[in-house]
């Protein structure tokens, strides 16, 4: 990236850090139990709402519990269960002519990230009926208050309950982006294990490394507080302690409940400090390719987090210290290299391959400019990239072949520089072998 770009967003990120006092951040206000949604629904005299979720849950009967809850305070419901793994424009739109049309008052997101990303898009809409999701990206484009927004995450990962986020897809560009406004921020949630114990071990698995990549990116990034690191912190232990378990034994409630909690607190972490070029990255592939989430961002994680180098090195080498993965004798590189190497077999040991199939050498370009109108300049890495730059972190995930081999090696040997530090996707670590903790 060149200097004066490079200027412009470190000015950029610094006058987001210096305002983050001021901004209207909050938390959710935490229910209890099913009743406790009923209730609140009944207080606000809310007749009908609506329930935005998908299929697969409706059909577990996930959902059932709430309805029935919702019935009994003569609550009338409208589901809509069409929601896709990433949720399209189409998706919004149907879901805005359902709450319309049944006179709704208020909205319940239940489900993971995609769920929560749509009924958040259908209250922006709902609120700004004159303005296209399209004109929405970005920062502060709703700038409207939403209906009543209650949000019910199944999945231990997106933190979405949290987060003034909501991604969308074009459906028919394959276009992926982000939508962020403080009007998106629940004002309630609801964190019940119970919904998560049918979540299957490799959705268990992914969404927590989603969480997972949320809490790291936060910490690492250059526009943390105290508390946020506070926050980052405990979510990593949490995941490092309980996502092993939850995977091995869905049932356990513990393990499940410390998950739920854990990507609460990367939420409330990534919501003020945002994330970086996995994030970037993993949007581009989920437009393009319709490659999951929380899949994408696992993988992509560990080979990003090398590829910044030493930049890295002193908050990352701190995050393992404090996380207890790397001793305080370790130098920054040698507690970096560990923490790496953990997250590598946490993947390896739930399942979660080193690559994502499907991406086009052909398509990188246009990917990475995707990832480059994202991340910059709003997200605080700990190494700017331009688009060209960014398409090095595409072959480090995509299955090798001699072809992109020899582009990944032409990216380091050509000496691709981000603030001064050689972009080095193999040898981040300053030659540190790669180990267990």
């Amino acid at each position: 990236m060149n200097s004066i770009r490079k200027l412009y967003c470190r000015a950029f990120q610094l006058v987001f850090r210096i305002a983050l006092p001021f901004l209207p951040y909050r938390e959710p206000k935490l229910l209890e139990g099913v009743q406790g949604v009923a209730e609140l629904l009944a207080r606000k005299n809310v007749s009908q709402v609506l329930l935005v979720t998908d299929k697969g849950i409706r059909s577990h009967g996930l959902t059932r519990p709430l309805e029935d809850a919702l019935a009994e305070a003569d609550i009338g419901v409208s589901v809509f269960d069409d929601t896709v793994a990433n949720p399209t424009v189409a998706n919004v739109e149907a879901a805005r002519r359902l709450y319309l049309d049944a006179g709704c008052r208020a909205i319940i997101a239940f489900g993971g990230g995609s769920s929560m990303d749509c009924a958040k898009a259908c209250g922006a809409r709902i609120a700004r009926p004159n303005k296209p999701l399209a004109k929405m990206e970005g920062l502060l484009h709703v700038m409207r208050p939403l209906p009543l927004l209650i949000a019910v995450p199944t999945t231990a990962g997106t933190g979405s309950e949290t987060t003034l986020a909501a991604v969308i897809t074009d459906g028919e560009t394959h276009h992926k982006y982000p939508i962020n406004d403080f009007a998106l921020i629940p004002p309630y949630a609801l964190l019940d294990p119970e919904v998560t114990v049918g979540l299957p071990p490799q959705l268990t698995a992914t969404t927590g490394m989603d969480a997972m990549t949320h809490a790291v990116e936060a910490y690492i990034g250059g526009s943390t507080t105290r508390g946020t690191r506070q926050a980052a912190v405990e979510a990593v232990r949490l995941i490092l302690e309980s996502l092993p378990v939850a995977y091995a034994s869905g049932g356990d409630r513990t393990a499940r409940a410390h998950m739920l909690r854990a990507a609460y607190l990367a939420g409330t972490a990534f919501t003020k400090s945002y994330v970086g070029y996995v994030h970037a990255v993993a949007h581009s592939l989920g437009g393009q390719y319709g490659i999951a989430h929380g899949l994408a961002n696992a993988v992509l994680l560990p080979e990003v987090l090398e590829a910044y180098g030493p930049a890295a090195h002193k908050r990352l080498g701190r995050l393992a210290v404090e996380v207890g993965v790397a001793s305080v004798n370790d130098t920054p590189a040698q507690a970096s290299a560990k923490f790496i190497a953990k997250l590598r077999k946490m993947n390896a040991d739930m399942g979660i391959p080193r690559t994502l199939e499907g991406i086009r050498e052909e398509d990188l370009p246009a990917l990475a400019r995707h990832a480059d109108h994202e991340g910059n300049p709003l997200y605080p890495v700990p190494v700017l990239m331009d688009a060209n730059e960014l398409q090095a972190l595409y072959r480090l995930v995509m299955p090798k072949t001699e072809e992109n081999t020899n582009d990944a090696a032409a990216d380091r040997t050509g000496g691709a520089k981000a603030e001064g530090i050689l972009f080095d996707g193999q040898n981040a670590a300053a030659g540190v072998s790669h180990q267990s903790a």
